[in-house]
């Protein structure tokens, strides 16, 4: 499978909210501002959600290897 769509989504998303669910069940929401090949993520203001509970993580880098699921937040 070709990573073309998927790199075309993500770049549809630059600039946008997203929540990106990452192993072991937790969740961080943020404004995507950058990717790589390796689906490395650069978030602003990004959040940690657990639960009901969210943490404030401001500029962050999330490893591609760690992510389970992007979506479009709302």
């Amino acid at each position: 499978m070709s990573a073309e769509p998927t790199m075309k989504i993500l770049d549809d998303a630059l600039g946008k909210k997203v929540l990106v669910r990452l192993r072991g069940g937790n969740g961080i929401r943020g404004v995507l501002m950058g990717f790589d090949a390796h689906m490395n993520l650069v978030l602003h203001e990004a959040e940690e959600i657990q639960g009901e509970t969210s943490k404030k993580l401001g500029d962050i880098v999330v490893r591609g290897d760690n992510i389970i699921l992007v979506s479009p937040c709302r």
